[in-house]
């Protein structure tokens, strides 16, 4: 009786490596070279020049109190109120989206179509330089304030009208149906039961949407802003203008931080209240 020839093991070297092991190295080294790049850019870099362009301390100091009291006030100023009409014309909006009445659909979905395909710049323009040349005899109401929150609560109302439409559509029909069971009539339906709860599934996005508004008001700068109106990023800009140094911009990219930072754990907080209410 013969003995039956074993074939060698493997060295451990070339066994295959499992998925998690694969996986591990290729994590690995995907620190390691962002480590490197990290390491290398932080190596190259000038700091010192860096330091005496972006973060001198004696032109920022030069900016207050007037960044904050001026600045941020008015493009703060700008977005709640951009805000607040974007949102009640969205609402109208949404509604003639979704009315049975013809004409309605078709205004509103030529203007939704219309203001999502135009750069707020050139709405703010047209508000600022077409609406006195249409109505030469009238002006519109709170100045430069009220130009910019035409300007840009019309660009917004055309995306915050879609999400409301959404929002609306995600509410279930049969809803609408037993309050007019009930004998609501169709506009009390619609305000005491399918608007809030349509409402609170948008909430998130509608306050991303203030987000968005509040880096457009740095678009303001095109309507003429006077030392009494200016917002955020011109103020940065004059002041890069006067003392020929960019630590300004730093100090405006800051302050925006400072409103939009909080406004995006807002958003991502009530995204998870949402998911857990579902």
């Amino acid at each position: 009786m013969t003995d039956t020839p074993v074939a060698p093991a493997r060295p451990a070297a070339r066994r295959r490596l499992g998925r998690r092991q694969r996986q591990r190295l290729g994590r690995g080294a995907g620190y390691a070279v962002f480590a490197l790049v990290v390491v290398g850019v932080a190596a190259a870099a000038d700091w010192g020049r860096l330091a005496d362009a972006f973060l001198r301390v004696d032109v920022a100091r030069g900016m207050f109190p007037d960044v904050v009291t001026v600045a941020l006030r008015n493009t703060i100023v700008y977005t709640l109120l951009a805000f607040v009409f974007g949102l009640l014309f969205g609402l109208v909006l949404a509604l003639m989206r979704l009315s049975s009445v013809l004409p309605y659909r078709w205004l509103a979905t030529a203007y939704i179509e219309l203001f999502r395909g135009l750069p707020a710049l050139l709405v703010l323009f047209m508000v600022g330089y077409g609406v006195p040349l249409a109505f030469p005899d009238r002006e519109i109401p709170g100045g430069l304030y009220g130009s910019v929150t035409l300007g840009l609560g019309a660009t917004a109302a055309a995306y915050m009208a879609e999400t409301i439409r959404a929002g609306i559509q995600a509410v279930p029909g049969g809803q609408l149906e037993a309050a007019r069971t009930l004998g609501m009539s169709h506009t009390r339906a619609m305000v005491s039961i399918i608007l809030p709860q349509a409402f609170r599934i948008v909430i998130p996005p509608l306050t991303n949407e203030i987000i968005l508004l509040t880096k457009d008001t740095s678009l303001a700068y095109v309507l003429g802003v006077t030392a009494g109106t200016i917002e955020l990023t011109k103020y940065a800009g004059d002041a890069l203008n006067t003392r020929v140094n960019p630590t300004p911009l730093v100090v405006a990219g800051l302050l925006y931080l400072a409103v939009t930072l909080p406004l995006s754990q807002v958003v991502r907080w009530l995204e998870r209240r949402a998911a857990k209410g579902r």
